[in-house]
């Protein structure tokens, strides 16, 4: 393995460990120590790619996202765009154990935003990718002609605004709110925008 390879590696480690304790004990606990162990790597070499925890963070969310939109649009440029659409809303929801992950993290990142406002930047940022991740998504499918013409812009907030107020409810395991029905009543303004079917698609 080369150096370069080597350094890829080792951040990658770093930062699925920092998700997963940051995840499970909350920003203001974590020790860059226990984020070491968790790596199986010295804290001298954590501190060497990630010299703060606020610098951790950020990197720990930005890598989260990223994972999760790799994932998502996988083959982009030939499933049809409701399909890639309907997995983008899956993924905007706790609807598995790694992504319940994620939403933790992004409650550690609402809380440290009302505080601080470094954080705060960096979360807005956050949100207008989420927005251009929507967006971008429901663009290809009018220019396909597969969805009727919408404003995009409108019906991408729609999106991450329900799918925020729903995300919620199912973190707090509301018994009123479940995944299917949360699925189900934000495709249906989805589908209403977009002139598509009633159904969520499935891959």
């Amino acid at each position: 393995m080369s150096s370069k390879a080597r350094t890829a590696d080792t951040r990658e480690r770093i930062l699925t460990a920092a998700c997963e304790v940051i995840a499970d004990i909350g920003f203001e606990k974590i020790r860059m120590r226990m984020v070491a162990e968790r790596a199986g790597v010295s804290t001298a070499l954590l501190h060497y790619h990630f010299d703060t925890r606020e610098k951790l963070f950020t990197e720990a969310m930005t890598h989260s996202f990223a994972n999760t939109a790799v994932d998502v649009e996988r083959d982009a440029g030939t499933a049809p765009a409701a399909v890639i659409l309907a997995r983008i809303l899956r993924n905007l929801l706790p609807s598995d154990a790694q992504l319940l992950q994620d939403w933790r993290l992004w409650q550690e990142l609402w809380v440290r935003a009302l505080r601080d406002e470094t954080t705060r930047v960096f979360a807005v940022d956050l949100y207008a990718q989420l927005h251009a991740w929507v967006s971008g998504a429901v663009r290809r499918g009018i220019a396909s002609g597969e969805f009727t013409p919408t404003d995009v812009d409108a019906l991408s907030t729609l999106v991450l605004s329900l799918s925020d107020g729903y995300g919620i409810r199912l973190m707090l395991r509301d018994p009123t709110v479940t995944l299917d029905t949360t699925l189900t009543s934000i495709w249906r303004h989805v589908s209403a925008a977009l002139g598509l079917p009633d159904a969520l698609p499935t891959d």
